[in-house]
This record gives C-alpha cells, sequence and structure tokens, in this order.
C-alpha cells in the first residue's frame, strides 16, 4: 500500500545520503564548494545570536566588533584558510584614519576578524541590504558597523560625516571597501568617491590594505580549497591640506599604489602553487 508517510521520512534520509556522499567524493563538486561557504554562514549566525544580547548592553560600541572578532576568527580554522599580517604596525597605531580595501568575497570579513586584535577601534562600513540577513545582520549593528544605502549618495554620505566624526573624536579606525562591489576575477576594480570624500573632509591619512589573491577558490570548477591569504598594509597617504579638487589624483594613487602591491604578491604566491592547481581564470 501507497504510504506517503513512507516517502516523507525517506526523502530526508535520502538527501542526507547524497550531501554525505558529496562531501566525501574525491572530486571537486557543487556540495563541497557550497559547504564551507554554508559553514561560514551557519556559525557566523549561530554565534550572531549568542552576542546579541551581550552587545546590547552596550550597543554601537565599536569594541563589541573586538570581541565579537576575537571569536568569529576561529572560523578561519574550520574552512582551511590562513591569513598571514604584514606591516601591522601601520594599523596598531591609534589614530583616526579612513582603512580602504580590496574586496574579493564575502569572506574578507574573516581577514577582518583575524586582524581587528591589532586595530583594536575599527567601524566597518557595508550596504543596507547586510542589515536585513538576520541574525547576522543585528549583531554586526549593535556591535557599531555603519550600514549605509549605496542607492542614495546623499544618504550614505550623511552617515560617512556622521561617523567620521566618532573617527576624528575617539581615533577610531574606519574600514571600506572602495570598489563598491566583490570582484572575483584578479586585479582591482576602479574605485568609488565616498572613502575619500571623507578623509579629505576629515583630513585624515588613507590606510591601503591589499589582500592577495584568492587562489583558492575557483567558481567554474566549483573548488574551495585551503589555502592562505596575505594580507597587507601599505604606508599611510596623507590628506592633511587636500581638497575635494584633489580627490581624483587621491583616488589614483591610492589605487596605483594598491595594484602594484597586489601584482606583487599575486606574483609571489601564484609562483609556489602546483602547475596543475585548478586556477580560476584571471
Amino acid at each position: 500500500m501507497f504510504s506517503w508517510s513512507f516517502i516523507l521520512y525517506s526523502l530526508p534520509i535520502l538527501l542526507a545520503a547524497y550531501v554525505i556522499k558529496q562531501l566525501l567524493s574525491k572530486s571537486d563538486n557543487i556540495i563541497k564548494f557550497q559547504s564551507k561557504f554554508f559553514v561560514f554562514f551557519f556559525l557566523s549566525s549561530t554565534l550572531a545570536v549568542i552576542c546579541i544580547p551581550l552587545f546590547a548592553f552596550n550597543p554601537k560600541n565599536v569594541k563589541n566588533c573586538l570581541y565579537a572578532a576575537s571569536i568569529l576568527k576561529h572560523i578561519t580554522k574550520i574552512i582551511g584558510l590562513q591569513w598571514i599580517l604584514r606591516r601591522g604596525h601601520v594599523l596598531a597605531e591609534d589614530r583616526g584614519c579612513v582603512i580602504v580595501a580590496n574586496h574579493q568575497s564575502m569572506i574578507d570579513v574573516l581577514g577582518m576578524f583575524n586582524i581587528w586584535h591589532v586595530m583594536v577601534k575599527c567601524a566597518s562600513i557595508a550596504k543596507k541590504e547586510l542589515f536585513y540577513i538576520w541574525p547576522f545582520g543585528l549583531a554586526a549593528y549593535l556591535a557599531g558597523v555603519v550600514f549605509i544605502d549605496r542607492n542614495s549618495p546623499k544618504n550614505s554620505y550623511n552617515q560617512l560625516n556622521a561617523t567620521s566624526e566618532i573617527m576624528v573624536k575617539n581615533k577610531t579606525k574606519i574600514w571600506l571597501f572602495p570598489e563598491g562591489t566583490r570582484n572575483t576575477k584578479r586585479g582591482i576594480l576602479t574605485f568609488r568617491r565616498g572613502a575619500f570624500k571623507v578623509a579629505i573632509d576629515a583630513q585624515v591619512p588613507i590606510i591601503p590594505i591589499v589582500y592577495s589573491p584568492y587562489y583558492f577558490i575557483n567558481r567554474e570548477k566549483k573548488f574551495f580549497g585551503k589555502g592562505r591569504v596575505i594580507i597587507t598594509c601599505l604606508d599611510p597617504i596623507e590628506t592633511k591640506g587636500l581638497t575635494l579638487d584633489d580627490m581624483d589624483d587621491l583616488m589614483k594613487k591610492v589605487r596605483d599604489a594598491m595594484l602594484e602591491c597586489y601584482n606583487e604578491v599575486c606574483k609571489e604566491v601564484l609562483s609556489s602553487l602546483p602547475a596543475d592547481y585548478p586556477l580560476a581564470p584571471a
């Protein structure tokens, strides 16, 4: 006799068996590829639930991010990544500044978590859409992350301007990804103007940070292997005496310095890989 209950009980078991088989497979597949992103999302959300009540006692304090990062950075070990910070003394100085970094993937935030103890006081800027990914978005808001509406330049600037006052007064660092979107290919996209306008208005230095390429992720081949990422801090670029008329030159100077560093570290990292490593297209 046909039984719906048998089917309802069997489907989850068959599905679980299929997933386990794919995870244990020696060949690359979509399940193995997405599993690392799932681990990142799942653990981040689980830890966010734990952090929310703690952050609620002192909401929007940037030091909440420091405490959260000390926990969340351990996700790195689970997904097999290693973050190497170079010239960290540049970040360690107690001063207000604007940090700009290249943006390759959602896992960039894991790199931030692993170096947050060096920055100590830092407020990250994120697109407002991330706020609605609860519970992570709520925890991030309570931790001091500033969410901006990229579709409204005026509102975005007003939010950044309010944050810059805290940056100067409390010697807080502001972290932005000036490309504005993730770049899944090699290189660095053109920059948006917000970070540089804030730096010039506040007359604070810009600290460029360069992530080495994520050679261990190949979306076309569904490959996500173990890997290491070198995070390089470049010399601060001063904005004292600059006006908004100097913005284009400043943006070019910062991007050129970051691109030169990126190309150098790209050669260093890729030259050590086996010839048959499944690199993503350049």
